[in-house]
């Protein structure tokens, strides 16, 4: 029991910590600084113009950071819109970078986005095929054909875990190849650290998506445990 309880603790702690460590490190550098000139979505709004993708909006939302290639929106959090924070600077260069990956038609984005369509379609039908196991077991009363469905759903929602990780090269590109460069001539050296940090918190988001998918998973195996 002992053993099972420490698992259940590791299991936890590797799909909520890099949850609570990248909103900690967003966090730790979110505090305004009034010596920033400009805000993230002021600096992004100048990244998008100097290369030339002044059709590109930069919209605060409610939601979470991203860059939408359907709309062709960079959107950002409130606050990361109107601060004046390491966090705000890093996550607006961040987002910017995938305007300027769309733009040079950089392949891993483009797949991302194949990937992003199918996994929400995937999801969707791996939700309708658990529901339906109930249904189709009480229909054909046999053990083979509910294992074999519940078997499939499970694959299929477990398979948007490999789609979230699939993003990661997009991911590093957008924060160490293109962001930090470019904020070494907006911060000052001795901000660097911390907007380095923020920009690998920014790379691991669909790190962590993926693992809190294993929620999902783990959810529907205790449903069907009739």
């Amino acid at each position: 029991m002992i053993f099972i309880a420490l698992a259940g603790i590791v299991l936890l702690g590797l799909i909520f910590g890099p949850q609570i460590w990248i909103k900690s490190t967003m966090a730790r550098h979110a505090r305004e600084r009034a010596d920033f000139p400009g805000t993230g979505g002021e600096l992004a709004r100048h990244l998008l113009d100097e290369a030339g993708l002044t059709t590109v909006k930069v919209e605060a939302i409610d939601g979470g950071d991203h860059y939408s290639p359907i709309d062709k929106a960079v959107r950002l959090s409130k606050s990361n819109f109107a601060g004046r924070s390491v966090t705000a600077i890093a996550v607006a260069a961040h987002e910017a970078a995938h305007a300027l990956q769309d733009k040079e038609g950089y392949a891993p984005l483009r797949l991302r986005q194949r990937f992003v369509f199918y996994g929400i379609v995937i999801e969707k039908v791996g939700s309708a095929l658990l529901l339906a196991t109930p249904v189709l077991f009480a229909l054909t009363r046999s053990p083979l054909v509910m294992g074999l469905q519940i078997a499939t759903g499970l694959a299929i929602l477990a398979s948007t875990i490999v789609l979230h990780v699939l993003t990661l090269p997009t991911e590093f590109d957008a924060s160490f190849k293109r962001a930090l460069p470019v904020l070494t001539h907006y911060i000052r050296p001795e901000d660097m650290k911390g907007a380095r940090q923020v920009l690998r918190a920014a790379a691991f988001t669909y790190v962590a998506s993926a693992l809190m998918s294993l929620i999902d998973v783990a959810r529907w195996i205790r449903i069907l445990r009739f």
